[in-house]
């Protein structure tokens, strides 16, 4: 991979790991409608002027059921609950339960059609992330943190069903008009409960920050940058950051919110990202033609494309 491409890669894995971080010092001190408004309405304003100059708004426009179920299993549902999630959960903890998206949507395609044969390696990385999912999780099951836990079980589903949609369904709607569609329509729906639920005075100006690195930083930039490295990359070389996201989000919260490093968090670390690997791994010879090849930012992409950030 170029230099470039490296440069790419690098800034992806903080803009894609950094989300939880923000979100856990927004929803400190304002409601979720605002955190998941502010995020997408800034996102939206940033990329439509992209999406309406490419032309491929059309297109959106025509696909625009299977539209609607990506939005709200990408983004409408998931930013809020996890937003709200992080009210009891760490940044860090968030971080390392959405890890387990790749594996999740590993089964999930098996079950809905996947014709690939998933061999003992894949099986074994799917036990394994399962394995570190519930040493993280089990101490938090009693108490308020069940519902916190329900909440990212609802999005580790979300994110891993939505990109199924997007390759069986929007082939032929390009990646930056997809995104600019479903992050306008979010904006929407969120408009007014966020207006509802404004604070009586203004937020503390890190929490202003923080709204707007994951507007412009953590949304619009991170889908641009995201195109560009699969232009110079090629898809299979550019998901690897999805593994670096979680790392970034633990560090993130253990160095700046002074969250605990704890033995269960390292282990589960291991555990769920080894799980990854192994569980998403393609046996040579059955990788789809193309995928390594075609670095279009224009397609939809491959499933990991969408896993693995907040």
């Amino acid at each position: 991979m170029s230099r470039r491409g490296w440069m790419l890669f690098a800034l992806m894995c903080v803009v894609w790991g950094i989300p939880y971080l923000l979100i856990k010092v927004a929803v400190g001190e304002v409601s979720v409608p605002v955190v998941v408004f502010a995020r997408t309405g800034i996102g939206a304003l940033l990329l439509l002027p992209f999406a309406l100059r490419s032309g491929g708004l059309a297109a959106a426009r025509r696909h625009w059921r299977p539209l609607l179920a990506f939005a709200a299993l990408e983004i409408l549902g998931p930013w809020a609950l996890l937003s709200d999630a992080e009210r009891t959960l760490s940044s860090s903890m968030s971080g390392l339960l959405i890890a387990a998206v790749p594996i999740v949507a590993v089964l999930i395609g098996r079950l809905t059609g996947d014709a690939e044969r998933l061999g003992p390696l894949r099986w074994a990385g799917l036990l394994t992330g399962l394995g570190g999912v519930a040493v993280l999780a089990a101490p938090h099951l009693s108490g308020g943190s069940g519902r916190a836990l329900a909440e990212m079980l609802l999005v580790v589903i979300g994110y891993a069903v939505a990109p199924i949609i997007m390759a069986r369904r929007l082939q032929e709607v390009p990646s930056l008009a997809l995104t600019a569609a479903c992050l306008g329509l979010a904006a929407l729906v969120y408009a007014v409960p966020a207006a509802l639920t404004l604070p009586s005075a203004p937020p503390p100006a890190k929490v202003l920050v923080a709204l707007g690195a994951l507007g412009v930083v953590c949304t619009a930039l991170a889908f641009l940058v995201f195109f560009e490295l699969l232009r110079e990359a090629g898809t299979s070389r550019a998901m690897v950051f999805t593994y670096v996201n979680p790392a970034v989000a633990v560090a993130g919260g253990v160095l700046l919110l002074d969250e605990p490093l704890s033995t269960p968090i390292v282990v589960a670390f291991a555990l769920i990202l080894g799980g990854s690997v192994l569980a998403t791994v393609r046996t040579r010879g059955i990788t789809p033609a193309g995928e390594d090849d075609d670095p279009r930012a224009g397609g939809a992409g491959p499933a990991p494309a969408r896993t693995m950030k907040a």
